[in-house]
């Protein structure tokens, strides 16, 4: 008889978080087939569905929903389990799921993973870019070890370690070069083009603007950075970007960039793991190399004060 098996957890915790045969057997980077028999034995294992099948989304059953939470609580504490292993051996080694908001994945993470294997030639790092509600929510669910986000993040199972701040400048038409830096607060008078919503980017933009979230109805929104450039750069309108995206992002595009009046707006970019787990001290040695990475990113191609 087939026994309750780690791998019926694990198909049947992606089901239950993406919703969909196709796309949860795709994550699990088994056939859609393959998934339905090891939902279908889970489920005759437990004696009851899980599942209500129908349509192109799954919905759980009253017990499945019971028992997503609890193959969650189950799967953390595994994997922690073998974080604790893991720590034991000293070095960083095996598998690093590593998270990064869209706003720093393009610009910073090619430096950290060429340090992060040079000096840890065992570590696998396995990044992925996501916003920062979605890599909390991963983080929380041990689906990753360690997340780069613009803090504060405030969560109390959370460690919050700051790594450096860096500011935010504008971006203008070419044919603005030499002209005036307007007021933070007048750059909405200059169609002031944002990222779309759920990036914490375009909240930071928003304040430093003085906009309320309400009043943003009729602003242009781009989904990533080098959208938002080339739309300058087609004379659509102004925008902010990180100074690290500056180097990138402008290279191929007609604009300027200017920084703005004291004080100038920043953000602090740092790192965030789980305090339970057991490879903070190693976590704490790869923070150092966003740190350093990071560092070296601020100024590139800036004009001075």
């Amino acid at each position: 008889m087939i026994g309750l098996s780690m791998k019926h957890l694990r198909y049947f915790d992606a089901l239950a978080r993406i919703g969909h045969f196709g796309r949860a057997a795709e994550s699990c980077s088994i056939s859609q087939p393959a998934l339905s028999v090891q939902i279908r034995e889970l489920e005759d294992l437990i004696g009851a569905p899980l599942v209500e099948r129908g349509g192109r989304q799954i919905r759980l059953t009253g017990l499945g929903e019971e028992f997503a939470g609890r193959t969650r609580a189950i799967l953390r504490a595994v994997d922690e389990l073998e974080d604790l292993g893991r720590a034991a051996h000293g070095p960083l080694a095996g598998r690093l799921r590593l998270g990064v908001i869209p706003t720093v994945a393009p610009y910073l993470l090619p430096d950290v993973i060429k340090a992060l294997t040079r000096l840890y030639p065992g570590l696998d790092p396995r990044p992925r870019e996501a916003i920062t509600q979605r890599l909390i929510e991963d983080l929380a669910e041990a689906r990753l070890d360690v997340a780069i986000v613009a803090l504060p993040i405030s969560e109390p199972a959370l460690e919050e370690i700051p790594l450096f701040e860096e500011e935010f400048v504008l971006v203008r038409p070419l044919e603005d070069a030499g002209k005036p830096v307007p007021a933070s607060e007048r750059l909405h008078e200059m169609r002031l083009l944002l990222l779309e919503e759920g990036h914490c980017f375009r909240d930071q933009a928003l304040s430093v603007c003085n906009i309320t979230a309400a009043a943003t109805r009729d602003l242009m929104e781009g989904s990533s950075l080098s959208t938002l450039v080339q739309m300058v750069g087609a004379g659509i309108g102004v925008t902010l970007i990180p100074q690290m995206a500056v180097d990138t992002e402008i290279r191929s595009s007609a604009v300027c960039v200017s920084r703005l009046a004291e004080p100038r707006p920043t953000r602090t970019i740092g790192m965030v793991w789980r305090k339970t787990n057991p490879l903070a001290a190693q976590f704490a040695q790869v923070a150092e190399i966003v740190r350093q990475a990071g560092l070296g990113k601020r100024g590139e191609a800036l004009p001075p004060a």
